[in-house]
């Protein structure tokens, strides 16, 4: 089921990428940017982390804080980070019941065939937990931008 802005973020409490546990409630002194994204080290992944990370101060200048999500492990997470020198937070959602509570995770095409996957996703979330906007579906390239234009 897809959310809508207005709608309650879904609370999430997983691991980043140097095993500390991070929540969603420890993040909300701020605007909270949730991407979630199919794979590390992927073409799609790489260009949207990389995008994400060159523009972190501009986030920062928003008073917001980006982290993005994926399937995969810490320790993966982590070779990511060192491999691409980014500047987001990765979370290890192993078991997608987070990007399933967010309509992240479904079914989608793939090469012309309909796969179990997950969904390329962004949410902006209020201080207040309240999601203000959301977008699924989305191109790699360019959406950092497009994002960082969405916030108030």
């Amino acid at each position: 089921m897809k959310l809508q802005n207005g709608d309650k973020a879904p609370q999430f409490r997983l691991k980043s990428a140097d095993g500390t546990e991070i929540a969603l409630q420890d993040l909300l002194s701020q605007k909270v940017v949730v991407y979630f994204y199919p794979k590390d080290n992927t073409p799609g992944c790489t260009i949207e982390a990389e995008e994400f990370s060159a523009l972190i101060n501009d986030f920062g200048a928003k008073n917001a804080v980006v982290v993005g999500i994926s399937p995969d492990s810490p320790k993966c997470h982590q070779n990511f980070i060192d491999k691409k020198s980014l500047k987001v937070l990765l979370l290890s959602d192993s078991d997608k019941s987070v990007a399933s509570s967010y309509g992240a995770y479904g079914t989608k095409m793939m090469y012309g065939k309909e796969v179990q996957g997950i969904i390329r996703s962004t949410f902006i979330i209020g201080t207040d937990g309240i999601i203000t906007h959301c977008f699924y579906n989305v191109r790699a390239k360019g959406h950092a931008q497009k994002v960082l234009e969405s916030i108030k």
